[in-house]
């Protein structure tokens, strides 16, 4: 699947301090230690819909990451999917009456529009659950013959379901208890009240064709594949069996990251499968939940059309922290705004204030677990004094700019 077009990131001297990220496995926030190639693998869109605030502040969130390190001097293997097939994009495409491909394709490339207009960093690779079902089934075959996966006793659907007892480390990664997973599993697409299956908890695997449904040739049977197993797959072939960063929103803490992980340490061996499990906060409006099924979505596509800049979206998502739930209102647009008008008026000056200090505070906020109100608040500091006193200096205004383009992906 082709990803969008690639962003310019401008050089700055020196570097900052290492990265620090919080781990959801462990509650803490800790070091990230990449090697020389940093890895990373982030959940993407189920394409049913466009690009929502939500999505928006979790891929920059994820593009701050992809940023710092390639500021440390990291070279970022990143890697995002596209969930082109699952029962969601299925149900959206009969309630529209809409070709379930087409619509599948027609949001995905709305999704690349606005992350390019967004200035995010495109993955390495961006991979399609479609194109990626060859060696999904070969995955899961695998599964099921080392006796980590067993099909379901079900003469009509003998689905392949994953024992989340097979690696003795189900429930790490959220750390949540039993009942509190087989909730989480009924509200986010699981079948937890399926009867045979060897737990609730068990995910599926690969789903044996229904009448009206899509579904592909493979040993395992004409089917598709489960969800959390596609982004296994995608990564493990990709990434290798460990990675340095697993991402996406605080929703897919459980099932989603926690079933990824059962399936690539029942595959490798390896333990964890990613280094960092890292998770954003989610977007209200106006302080409630937004989300399709209030109908309350806020999407960048239908922002961008009506004027607003998308730097302006940039800013007003970073305002907050990246793990904080949230709200979009007209107060927080309205301060993005605001900030976007005077940032540009301070970078065009011809002198101003000493900006090696602003770097220098931009690098240490974002490396804290990205501290973006704090470095918004840096860049505050710095331009208020540009434009009460000016300063002296021709060439801090461009160090400013190229800052702020570099490190927060703001262009000026």
């Amino acid at each position: 699947m082709e990803t969008w077009a690639p962003t310019d990131l401008p050089a700055l001297q020196g570097s900052g301090p290492a990265l620090r990220l919080h781990d959801t496995a462990t509650g803490r926030v800790r070091p990230t230690a990449p090697g020389p190639v940093a890895t990373m693998y982030v959940c993407g869109i189920t394409p049913y819909d466009a690009t929502h605030l939500g999505h928006a502040a979790t891929y920059l969130a994820f593009d701050l990451v992809h940023r710092l390190w390639r500021d440390l001097g990291h070279e970022v293997h990143y890697v995002q999917n596209v969930t082109d097939i699952d029962d969601p994009l299925l149900e959206r495409a009969a309630r529209d009456q809409d070709d379930w491909v087409v619509l599948g394709l027609r949001e995905t490339a709305l999704f690349r529009e606005d992350m390019e207009a967004l200035r995010v960093l495109p993955p390495r690779q961006f991979v399609g659950a479609v194109e990626a079902v060859p060696e999904i089934a070969e995955l899961v075959a695998k599964l099921l013959a080392s006796g980590a996966a067993y099909r379901l006793d079900d003469p009509e659907y003998p689905d392949v379901y994953h024992d989340v007892t097979a690696t003795g480390h189900f429930g790490y990664e959220s750390n949540y208890d039993h009942d509190t997973m087989v909730r989480l599993s009924r509200e986010r697409g699981g079948d937890p009240d399926r009867p045979g299956k060897r737990s609730p908890l068990d995910p599926v695997l690969w789903r044996m064709e229904r009448p009206g449904e899509p579904a592909w040739e493979s040993d395992l049977g004409r089917g598709r594949p489960g969800w959390h197993v596609e982004c296994t797959a995608i990564g493990l072939n990709r990434l290798g069996s460990q990675v340095d960063l697993n991402g996406g929103g605080s929703d897919l803490i459980f099932p989603h990251h926690e079933c990824g992980a059962l399936h690539a340490e029942s595959l490798t061996g390896e333990h964890p499968f990613a280094r960092h499990y890292v998770h954003t906060g989610m977007i209200g409006l106006d302080g409630e939940k937004m989300s399709k099924s209030q109908g309350n979505l806020v999407f960048v596509s239908k922002l961008r059309n009506s004027g607003v800049d998308p730097n302006v979206i940039r800013v007003a998502l970073l305002d907050g922290h990246y793990r904080a739930d949230r709200s979009w209102t007209d107060e927080v647009h309205a301060l993005g705004e605001k900030r976007v008008a005077r940032w540009r008026e301070a970078v065009s000056l011809d002198a101003g204030p000493d900006a090696t200090e602003l770097v220098a505070k931009l690098r240490t906020h974002l490396a804290d677990d990205l501290d973006t109100p704090g470095a918004l608040a840096a860049v505050d500091a710095w331009v208020d004094e540009a434009l009460t006193r000016r300063g002296t200096d021709p060439a801090a205004p461009q160090l400013a700019r190229t800052a702020l383009d570099t490190l927060l992906g703001v262009a000026l």
